[in-house]
């Protein structure tokens, strides 16, 4: 799910579109790096060189893997010797790598775009991504409109008048974009109405009224802050999946050593933690999105201080889809060791 927040500067009305430009071309960019990583000339780039990490490192557990599997035809009644020698098969199948991405990089960037996919299909369903971006928009437009009223309240008379009328006008370009791209909103009014109250409003404008309207410069930093962690997360979950992808090869060379759980299930497990982080953020995200939307939103009376759900997003929603990642990452992984036992006894 994509994130752009609002900067103020004198051409307003453009930053929504500009910024979800820039997201989209954060989100291009990663893909195109995954397909250069993984597919494109992959005998000379960063991913071949791990791969011959991985065939140093499966030389040289092999003679750890004949010793135990000599152990086993001596001692056993060759059911576990015969089982065994599907490893080495696998490992040499994985490791091939003719160039234009082995067979280990394929099913890696196979299995990261059908996690893409789900994803995909989360922040679509219902127009869940539109209520995540409507809710950011709503919680940071009393800041937008602050900053640029906030300049008018230490002047007086005739040049308060006229830099209110300037600043609303800046104002009124931004809320027309709002309902450009949300439609007609209640949130929208009720923001409008503070606005005007303030333009209209006679007298000097007190620290207590205008912070009461429209915010005060500390919230707009500390909301500043946490959305801007919480676009470094998602992106920090596109790192952290690149990277375990890129060291696949690796888990695959260390898994003839001998032990019961082999490093290649704790390297799928954790790829796919990873993506059950990226698809839980999306969901709690949205879900908490269609609250502040069909609550507040839509209430033209409510007064909400939606500082709680910017810290809710940027701080608990990481840790919670961390901490469920983790959960589900420990599952998946004693799933796959124990089919993993089931059919070697089997075989």
């Amino acid at each position: 799910m994509q994130l752009y927040l609002a900067q103020v500067f004198p051409g307003i009305t453009d930053t929504l579109e500009n910024g979800a430009t820039t997201a989209k071309s954060i989100a291009e960019s990663w893909d195109n790096q995954w397909v250069n990583l993984l597919q494109n000339d992959t005998s000379n780039n960063l991913y071949g060189a791990i791969t011959n990490l991985g065939v140093f490192f499966a030389v040289g557990t092999l003679l750890f893997f004949m010793v135990q599997w000599l152990k086993d035809v001596i001692y056993s009644e060759y059911s576990r010797p015969i089982s065994g020698l599907i490893w080495p098969f696998v490992v040499v199948v994985l490791l091939s790598n003719p160039g234009n991405g082995s067979v280990l990089s394929n099913l890696t960037l196979g299995v990261r775009n059908f996690i893409n996919t789900v994803n995909q299909q989360v922040v679509t369903t219902a127009d869940a991504e539109q209520t995540y971006q409507q809710a950011i928009s709503m919680s940071v437009a009393e800041e937008v409109a602050g900053s640029l009223l906030r300049p008018c309240q230490a002047l007086t008379g005739q040049q308060q008048t006229d830099c209110l009328n300037k600043a609303t006008e800046q104002i009124d370009d931004l809320w027309q974009e709002y309902r450009n791209r949300y439609g007609n909103r209640t949130w929208i009014d009720r923001l409008e109405n503070q606005v005007n109250q303030i333009k209209f409003g006679t007298g000097i404008i007190t620290d207590a009224a205008f912070n009461a309207l429209l915010g005060n410069t500390g919230q707009t930093t500390i909301k500043n802050f946490l959305i801007s962690l919480q676009y470094a997360f998602q992106n920090l979950l596109e790192a952290t999946m690149l990277l375990i992808a890129a060291l696949g090869p690796i888990a695959v060379g260390a898994s003839l050593l001998p032990v019961a759980g082999k490093p290649i299930f704790a390297w799928i497990t954790g790829f796919l933690a990873a993506g059950i982080a990226k698809i839980s953020f999306n969901i709690v995200a949205a879900l908490t999105s269609a609250v502040i939307i069909n609550g507040p939103g839509q209430d033209i009376n409510a007064s909400p201080d939606l500082m709680w759900f910017i810290i809710f997003l940027g701080i608990l929603a990481p840790l919670l889809s961390l901490f469920l990642a983790a959960a589900g990452g420990f599952a998946v992984f004693s799933a796959i060791n124990n089919t993993e036992t089931l059919v070697r006894n089997r075989i």
